[in-house]
């Protein structure tokens, strides 16, 4: 199993990764590393996926597993406690956590995942934006969270849909207002659409609550089919996973 591993500042006791399809046990069009339990693939499958994961990266406990809707919600985790998931995976887009030992997950195949962690490595986040939840406000959410400043905080931006593979109606170009930063992030097409630049509008809303330590590779999961799942691409398909814990 290969997994990519943030390359940013992050103190040594923040841990995070973020899969990739191979390694798994899912048969097409969820293979391999197919960590969603709502897409359709078999469940056996996914749990053997799973089991595969905690193993590979050592994990200290099951990841939290949400029920994302494209929503704000964030979940306070430590609140939560481990029973969260004793009968159903929370609702909610993003998590947050100050107690060790505690697995943090989104799910993603074009919507980008956003880890985010205190530089004292007080307290970590994860945020799955797909551009529902980015336009109302999940990042702000996500961030209120920490209630410390944004310059106390950096950013690690996974892979996600690229501007050149994710053309967008105007809707959701309305859905982010007429500020220049988010105005910048949409280009028109010959279609009479737009193309979306959905890290611009990441890095953007970051930049606003007072996070500059932003990082990541930024590669675009559409273009790269070996590596990573699409919704947009193939439409029937799988999860990868980004994930954030405390040593």
């Amino acid at each position: 199993m290969r997994v990519l591993r943030p390359d940013w500042p992050a103190p040594a006791r923040v841990r995070a990764a973020f899969t990739l399809r191979g390694g798994g046990v899912s048969a097409p069009p969820y293979q391999q590393l197919n960590l969603g339990s709502h897409v359709g693939d078999e469940p056996l499958a996914v749990s053997e996926n799973r089991r595969r994961l905690r193993s590979a990266l050592a994990l200290p406990a099951e990841p939290l597993w949400l029920a994302q809707e494209h929503g704000t919600t964030v979940l306070h985790a430590d609140r939560a406690g481990t029973e969260a998931q004793a009968t159903a995976a929370p609702r909610a887009d993003a998590a947050f956590t100050r107690q060790a030992g505690r697995v943090l997950a989104v799910l993603v195949a074009d919507c980008m995942p956003v880890l985010i962690a205190r530089r004292d490595g007080a307290a970590v986040a994860v945020a799955h934006a797909g551009w529902r939840g980015l336009a109302a406000g999940v990042l702000e959410h996500t961030l209120a969270a920490f209630d410390c400043p944004g310059d106390e905080l950096l950013a690690w931006l996974g892979p996600a849909i690229g501007p050149g593979h994710f053309e967008v109606g105007a809707e959701v170009k309305a859905a982010f207002g007429e500020r220049p930063q988010s105005v910048a992030a949409f280009t028109a097409n010959p279609r009479g659409r737009w193309q979306c630049d959905l890290s611009q509008l990441v890095r953007a809303r970051l930049l606003a609550g007072g996070v500059s330590s932003i990082h990541g590779q930024l590669r675009c999961t559409y273009a790269e089919p070996d590596a990573f799942f699409s919704h947009r691409r193939d439409r029937v398909t799988g999860r990868m996973a980004a994930l954030i814990w405390l040593d």
